[in-house]
């Protein structure tokens, strides 16, 4: 039984690898998202974990405390043709309920981990989307947009987790991080 498991994960990690593949979304050489020769991505594995505690209990314990959530944001705008085809209305929607739902001011943002495929289509949806929620924002040109994938890839289930965790170092460590391999900008997207 554990045998027929093991392949049926196998086939279903193929058959991904494979549509991928004939859409055009893997790169046989790197991630490299938002820059001008993103073409595609690289898969790979991965796990993360935060441990969440409720704020005043960890204050109370005294706990190192490295991030807060204060808010987030989902949404399918139920129109979209599919995984493969982003919508700047549905991003737009889960990036404002996010805030929204914080009480926060998009004024106050300084760094965006975003889902940065590497393909041209969806960098340049996600630069979109992102141009249009922060135009009217003075800070607005100054906002720091990056992706883990290009250090480590499209962790499948685990992209999240990964970006999340990125994010909360950068801001608990006061630290911008890098793109590794970014160059030129992604002439497709908005910036």
């Amino acid at each position: 039984m554990e045998l027929i498991a093991a392949v049926d994960v196998i086939i279903r990690n193929w058959m991904k690898l494979f549509a991928f593949s004939a859409i055009g979304a893997l790169s046989a050489t790197h991630s490299t998202p938002f820059d001008s020769r993103a073409n595609g991505f690289v898969m790979g594995e991965g796990a993360g974990a935060l441990v969440l505690k409720r704020l005043g209990d960890a204050i109370s314990d005294g706990d190192n405390i490295h991030a807060v959530i204060r808010g987030i944001g989902a949404s399918s705008d139920g129109r979209g043709k599919g995984i493969t085809a982003p919508s700047k209305r549905g991003q737009a929607q889960a990036v404002n309920r996010a805030y929204n739902q914080a009480g926060y001011s998009i004024e106050s943002v300084g760094l965006i981990e975003a889902h940065g495929t590497s393909t041209r289509v969806g960098d340049a949806t996600e630069l979109g989307t992102l141009t249009e929620i922060f135009s009217e924002s003075p800070n607005g040109e100054h906002v720091a947009v990056g992706s883990i994938k290009s250090q480590i890839g499209h962790l499948k289930a685990a992209a999240g987790i990964a970006g999340s965790i990125k994010a909360v170092l950068a801001v608990s460590n006061e630290i911008l991080p890098p793109r590794a391999g970014f160059e030129t900008p992604n002439d497709t997207g908005d910036w």
